[in-house]
């Protein structure tokens, strides 16, 4: 029986689950990047035996759920989100008994496993794909095949079936010479969209899902998963000024048949009867459309990400690459309305970095060598004392920064390397691309994660498929375990005030003082407890006895609240990035958090 069809062990699939209804609401997840997290083979890249050599680290952090990053065998031309066979593992990164040992031994420390789900699309090396590429095939509705648009003859300019860009730059629509037709990828010409409009896909996925539920799988992290439903007109979309394509959205995203999907899934799967973690990537998706899929009435899905807050760093109207100043005042604010829209119904997520996002303490804070630590702590306190489900992204918990890189050749990352040769091609400077990709490109956040001081940081005995940070020699995870003022200290005690404080994740959540351009301050209450954080989130000194006082009743009232805590000798201080220190003078990147029983 080949590794593909071969049944999991019976433990395996017995034991994980006795997971009570919303256990995730408590929960902390730890996402691991598997090609940069550890290497047990020497051969450069991270793998499945690396994970699990590592968990004692997850464990001692205290997290809930290792949300594994795509293990599947893939070609990897956009590192393992391209799948060529959902039930096996990618040989790079070890075998399936590798993978069944990784959930046995999380299983064993108490921490779930959890996969991501990559359906919007699968590799074109996929068996599915292959086959429906004869127009002949059962399977040629399986994915989205459009001739060319009438009038135009295949293969000439503006011949595609509309004028979507792809998220990889360049047209969503890739010609097959054979046929003559044209395949819709929304991504890389190697990730064809699956066509979800056929009950013969939805059922093909949902048996593997099953599958991977029989195996100890405690939920899954869905890809892209609002794109599964679209416009079936494929309508042009808006064209930027200077643009070569059309947006494909909103004709790509939320479409009409989001819900009925999503809850077809739920059932046909088990989501909810199994009590299943479910998380949906979603782009462009809304607060309305987040209240509808994480209506627990509904049986959809129990969280989404969002986009809102990553999104606003960008030039309106431009592109990830169009670099634009944070406001302080604009990022609360993002995050109040999502704390406002899903307070009664559904459920947040809350996360700075992933495998897609800038390292967030050189995105959001100061990575320079005065202020990291501190900005990394306070960025985590101000996060993670939000309410809903905290995702840390490996490598967060030490506070790692962006990469550094200053050549096109130390990129490695497709939708980078794509996106500089386009932009040279439309007459944009080196300088400024490459600015641009220091800043936000993805290989960011997947340089090797940093164990310890030596060559390759502890990844690899090899030579890593990407370069390791420089800065690996005085931040890593052998440096800051041995440090109680660390950052990765402080992670731990912010997972431990979630495990003990149910004001943190069910306590009512309160943006005071939203229009300070330095201070964020979060108050939160449950019962007759309340939290409350104070964070100066700049790399100034901030005063709460300045003589300015705030424009309005409300902030004055609050200020004024806020002044008489703070002074209080006997409320206590959680969580403080400076120890020992009191009253109204917070250093740069200062946060405290006070806990007291009254309201204030």
């Amino acid at each position: 029986m080949s590794s593909s069809t071969a049944a999991p062990d019976a433990a395996l699939a017995a034991g994980p689950n006795l997971r009570e209804p919303d256990w995730w609401r408590t929960a902390v997840v730890y996402q691991v990047y598997p090609r940069s997290f550890s290497d047990s083979d020497g051969d450069g890249v991270g793998d499945i035996p690396g994970i699990t050599a590592r968990l004692d680290h997850l464990a001692d952090l205290g997290i809930d759920v290792l949300w594994l990053s795509p293990v599947y065998r893939s070609p990897m031309d956009d590192n393992g989100y391209d799948i060529s066979d959902y039930q096996d593992v990618d040989p790079s990164f070890g075998t399936l008994a590798d993978l069944d040992a990784l959930v046995a031994a999380c299983h064993d420390r108490g921490i779930r496993l959890v996969m991501d789900l990559v359906v919007n699309h699968t590799s074109d090396e996929h068996p599915w794909f292959v086959e429906s590429r004869d127009p002949r095939s059962p399977k040629r509705d399986w994915y989205w095949w459009r001739p060319a648009r009438p009038g135009h003859e295949a293969g000439t300019p503006g011949a595609e079936p509309n004028n979507w860009g792809a998220a990889f730059s360049g047209p969503a629509w890739h010609l097959d010479e054979t046929s003559g037709e044209y395949y819709l990828h929304l991504f890389s010409p190697k990730q064809p969209d699956l066509n979800w409009e056929n009950p013969e896909v939805r059922q093909a996925v949902y048996a593997m899902m099953r599958w991977w539920v029989e195996r100890g799988v405690d939920g899954f992290r869905m890809d892209v998963i609002n794109f599964i439903s679209k416009d079936v007109t494929l309508p042009d979309g808006p064209v930027a000024p200077g643009a070569p394509y059309g947006s494909a959205f909103p004709g790509s995203a939320n479409g009409p048949r989001l819900d009925e999907f999503l809850a077809e899934m739920h059932a046909a799967v088990g989501l909810g009867e199994q009590h299943l973690l479910t998380v949906g990537e979603m782009p462009g998706s809304t607060i309305e459309v987040a209240r509808r899929v994480t209506d627990p009435a509904r049986d959809e899905l129990n969280m989404v990400f969002t986009f809102e807050h990553v999104d606003l760093d960008v030039v309106p109207g431009g592109t990830k690459w169009d670099l634009a100043d944070l406001p302080l005042p604009v990022l609360k604010r993002n995050l109040e309305s999502w704390q406002l829209g899903l307070a009664d119904v559904g459920w947040n997520s809350l996360y700075w970095n992933n495998h897609d996002q800038p390292r967030a303490v050189s995105r959001f804070g100061d990575d320079g060598p005065e202020h990291r630590v501190s900005s990394a702590k306070t960025l985590a306190t101000v996060l993670h004392l939000h309410r809903g489900t905290p995702f840390v992204y490996q490598g967060e918990e030490l506070g790692m920064t962006n990469a550094g890189f200053a050549q096109i050749e130390q990129y490695r990352d497709i939708e980078s390397v794509n996106h500089h040769a386009a932009a040279l091609e439309l007459g944009a400077s080196a300088e400024g691309i490459l600015r641009s990709l220091s800043v936000k490109s993805r290989d960011n956040a997947r340089t090797p994660m940093q164990w310890d001081d030596s060559p390759h940081a502890g990844f690899t005995t090899g030579e890593p498929w990407l370069a390791v940070n420089p800065n690996h020699t005085s931040i890593n995870v052998a440096a800051a375990q041995s440090d109680p003022a660390s950052v990765l200290a402080h992670y731990r005690d912010l997972i431990a005030l979630r495990h003990t404080e149910p004001v943190v994740s069910e306590g009512d959540f309160e943006l005071l003082l939203p229009d300070h351009e330095q201070l964020w301050v979060i108050r939160r209450t449950h019962g007759g407890r309340q939290l409350l954080v104070v964070a100066n989130c700049s790399s100034q000194p901030c005063s709460l006895a300045g003589d300015a006082e705030p424009s309005s009743e409300g902030d004055l009232t609050a200020l004024q609240a806020l002044r008489a805590l703070v002074a209080d000798e006997d409320v206590d201080v959680l969580l403080p990035t400076h120890p020992d220190r009191r009253g109204l003078e917070l250093a740069p990147w200062e946060s405290r958090v006070y806990a007291s029983g009254a309201s204030v």
